[in-house]
């Protein structure tokens, strides 16, 4: 794949949404001590998120979206993430949200499109659906943890393994409830990315209709409307969703990372180590090490994700919907890298600092945690990248999903 000769084309507006991550990133960080503490982000944040119109960007043109670049998709996540790591996470969240529906059939997603209410899911299978009476519609219930964004959302997509009416076997698809059916956990109490509200969703029995169905493992598969494909230039129905769906987390880690690195070279420039007969720390040869050390590994991590939007960027625009195995582990396995080098990074810059930085009012403590809890996300988790990706090389078949 020619990669290297890829043209960067950026969207016409870049400087305008980048500068309105800014300023939601910077109203989040106003707030980060008490977001902490409800375990929410304020409702402010949220409004503020919306009037941006975010959400809106990569829904298909017919509703009101526009062609943003994968780039500058990233650049507006890393930005917000700069300030505030929650707040990216419902940033991109937002955003990707709104392209499930444009795979619904035209009813359901004109339903979801003419509202400016967000969007939330989990994509976990652990719901339990059975066949309505009326020969059309599902049953869904159970319960799901880690739903993000759902206390600021209407719409919930709910994953669940079930057998549809016209397929031969079970697969993966999300049944779309409101949230006025189902009942919100309040059980979001993590180490890190606390201001995400990420609550529980409970239901018991909930009517979807047919068309309120987003069918996961088919998209995945390569399809696209069920009725037709009404907008054939729809950047999203031209690349494989699950590697759209996920690029975003890369640029929350990364975001945050940059925050912490530039925290690291401006506390050494002030740090005087009391019980190192006050030497001045930037002097230390320790401590000019570290920064080399991460402000490098910085460079790496960026450069990884740039290629993985580089890759998105090539499927569009050569309409490739499904990847060989091997390649579409080695972007599980990239996400993976950039998620734990970047947890890596973390722990070593609050270790090295001291003290000083396990104070909450410094910023750093909270970062190194939102950190490591988006590297525990099981679309990137280390361990599971690295053997699925193993495998593909050697001729077997990878993860079942990521």
């Amino acid at each position: 794949m020619p990669i290297s000769t890829l043209e960067v084309q950026k969207t016409v507006n870049r400087e305008e949404l980048l500068q309105k991550a800014k300023e939601v990133g910077e109203l989040a960080e106003k707030h980060a001590l008490q977001a902490d503490i409800d375990a929410k982000l304020p409702d402010v944040v949220i409004e503020k998120i919306k009037e941006t119109g975010f959400h809106k960007l990569h829904r298909p043109k017919e509703y009101g979206g526009q062609e943003l670049d994968f780039y500058t998709f990233g650049d507006i996540i890393r930005t917000v993430a700069n300030y505030s790591v929650p707040a990216a996470w419902i940033t991109y969240f937002a955003i990707i949200h709104e392209t499930w529906p444009a795979f619904l059939p035209k009813q359901g997603r004109e339903e979801m499109y003419n509202t400016n209410a967000l969007l939330a899911d989990v994509f976990a299978p652990v719901g339990k659906v059975t066949d309505d009476p009326d020969g059309e519609g599902y049953r869904i219930s159970g319960q799901w943890n880690f739903c993000s964004g759902v206390l600021w959302s209407d719409w919930i997509a709910l994953g669940a393994i079930h057998k549809m009416r016209d397929a031969e076997e079970p697969e993966l698809s999300l049944f779309i409830v409101h949230k006025k059916d189902t009942e919100i956990i309040d059980n979001w109490d993590p180490i890190g990315l606390r201001g995400t509200g990420s609550n529980g969703v409970k239901l018991d029995n909930v009517y979807v209709p047919a068309h309120y169905v987003f069918p996961a493992k088919r998209v995945i598969s390569g399809a696209t409307a069920p009725d037709g494909n009404y907008e054939e230039d729809y950047q999203i129905f031209n690349v494989p969703y699950m590697i759209y769906f996920l690029s975003g987390f890369s640029q929350i880690a990364i975001g945050g990372l940059e925050r912490l690195v530039n925290d690291f070279k401006e506390k050494t420039k002030g740090r005087i180590r009391i019980y190192n007969n006050n030497a001045s720390e930037k002097d230390g040869g320790s401590a000019q090490r570290t920064l080399g050390e991460i402000s490098i590994q910085l460079t790496a991590v960026k450069a990884v994700a740039k290629e993985y939007m580089d890759k998105l960027s090539y499927y569009q625009e050569n309409g490739i919907r499904v990847l060989e195995e091997e390649e579409r582990e080695q972007l599980f396995a990239m996400r993976a890298y950039v998620a734990k080098t970047s947890a890596d990074m973390a722990t070593r810059i609050l270790t090295t600092l001291g003290g000083n930085s396990i104070y909450k009012d410094q910023h750093s403590e909270r970062f190194v945690r939102d950190i490591l809890a988006v590297a525990a996300h099981p679309s990137h988790l280390y361990e599971d990248a690295m053997v699925a990706y193993g495998k593909t090389i050697l001729g077997f078949d990878g993860h079942p999903i990521w």
